[in-house]
């Protein structure tokens, strides 16, 4: 019924690299879902409403007031990565509220925002990029709002054994006579070092960014790591020759194991590439999905369409009390590992798409399908006007909002109240402890 393969001159979804324009530990979905809006469809601006304006103004000035211990982390004011370093968790958990409480308010019912037990180490992806200083190798990451590498050896929300398999490369760098990447000359070979591990699997990726796919004596590279790290189960070397922001390249290639690492969510196993979208704190995003899945209040009867689906997470696992799951992306490569994830996973009532997500939708509304239920996970710039009039068009019963920024998320929600639906319920979800950053799940109702 609808085309599999067809995508959008100005595409809006997901690209298939990291980009690391200002510190790499920035959590925004522009680095960690690798979402782009097109320049034909920008985000509609916000509303000038006083209120909101206050809110943040307010935010700001409660956040600059709290006491912070920067000595906690050697490197919290180079970095800039997390904002809220050295101050007490319960703490920040109340900005966050006051933040949610202030911007969603209007719109319903504020639950309280669900927070870790264990705020540290959550981070099961971790990047570091290499550079060359006063004749050595040093990994790290980019001083905010700088291209200047800030040296890190480990760091306080990252995992602990991919910190040590960062260093462990850092020092076999001089016996391999391998030299760090230079951006102003464009000489050297290493230019990051991406790390993914599966927290419940245990299964460890480590992918190699590389200026050319002509690694010296790779073998034996990847057998000291493995010497050292046997807990590694696959090496990636990732082509990246280009001038670019972008952390990856489009080219991988395979040096040990299968890669790919598997990991389970919410019972269901994944398999994760390089570049495959996969939410970076394991722990709470089996409370944000559970969240999700309790506000689409499915029952086996509904028809469900997952927008920018990716590798097909939350459609997967919403298949197991729908009649039929859509998912819908535009990035080819996701939509190749969702396919094999339904199939491992042995979902037989989920579809996966090729196309753009708005240009879907507008396509089924012309055909007069119906979608009882609709997911949608914008990137921090919110979603668009015309993506939730397609959206709209389509007379779901209800929404689901996953949102990784409050204040777009308030500017959208006007735009659905105006349009019947209502915001019955708005869940905070701590995502990201010891940044100003947090993940939003609303369910929102046609009224009738």
């Amino acid at each position: 019924m609808y085309n599999k393969t067809k995508t959008a001159d100005k595409p809006v979804g997901k690209s298939s690299g990291l980009n690391h324009s200002s510190s790499t530990r920035t959590f925004s979905k522009k680095s960690d879902s690798k979402r782009t809006i097109s320049q034909q469809d920008k985000p509609h601006k916000p509303t000038a409403a006083k209120t909101e304006s206050d809110a943040k103004s307010s935010y700001k000035k409660a956040c600059a007031s709290v006491p912070q211990n920067a000595d906690v982390c050697p490197v919290h004011k180079k970095c800039g990565g997390c904002q809220y370093q050295g101050m007490a968790y319960k703490k920040q958990l109340s900005l966050k509220q006051r933040q949610a409480n202030m911007l969603l308010g209007k719109f319903g019912p504020v639950l309280p925002i669900i927070g870790m037990k264990d705020p540290l180490h959550y981070r099961n992806k971790v990047h570091a990029v290499f550079a060359f200083e006063k004749g050595k190798a040093i990994a790290g990451t980019y001083q905010e709002g700088t291209h200047k590498v800030v040296p890190v050896e480990s760091c306080l929300i990252d995992d602990e054994k991919s910190d040590a398999i960062i260093q462990t490369i850092r020092g076999l760098l001089r016996s391999f006579k391998i030299k760090t990447y230079n951006e102003d000359s464009g000489y050297g070979l290493l230019r990051h070092v991406l790390i993914r591990r599966g927290f419940t699997s245990g299964e460890i990726m480590v992918v190699l960014v590389a200026s050319s796919p002509v690694f010296p004596s790779k073998n034996n590279f990847v057998k000291a790591l493995r010497k050292e790290h046997p807990e590694i189960t696959t090496v990636i070397l990732n082509v990246n020759d280009q001038n670019t922001s972008m952390v990856l390249g489009e080219r991988n290639i395979t040096l040990y194991g299968k890669g790919f690492i598997v990991d389970t969510l919410c019972g269901h196993t994944f398999a994760i590439s390089p570049s495959a979208f996969y939410q970076v704190n394991p722990v709470q995003t089996e409370i944000l999905y559970q969240t999700t899945m309790d506000y689409a209040g499915l029952t086996g009867k509904e028809t469900v369409v997952d927008a920018y689906c990716g590798i097909g997470t939350i459609g997967i696992i919403a298949a197991d009390k729908a009649k039929s799951v859509i998912g819908v992306e535009l990035n080819p490569a996701s939509v190749k590992d969702a396919r094999n994830n339904a199939s491992h996973n042995k979902v037989n009532n989920i579809s996966f798409y090729h196309n753009d997500a708005e240009r879907f939708l507008n396509e089924m509304q012309e055909q007069n399908a119906k979608a009882d239920v609709i997911f949608m996970d914008p990137p921090r710039a919110g979603s668009t006007q015309s993506f939730m009039s397609s959206a709209i068009s389509l007379n779901p019963d209800r929404i689901v909002y996953i949102s990784c920024n409050p204040e777009t998320l308030a500017r959208d929600l006007e735009f659905f109240k105006k349009h019947l639906y209502t915001a019955e319920k708005i869940q905070p979800v701590d995502m990201f402890p010891f940044t100003t950053h947090m993940e939003t799940v609303c369910l929102l109702t046609r009224r009738k």
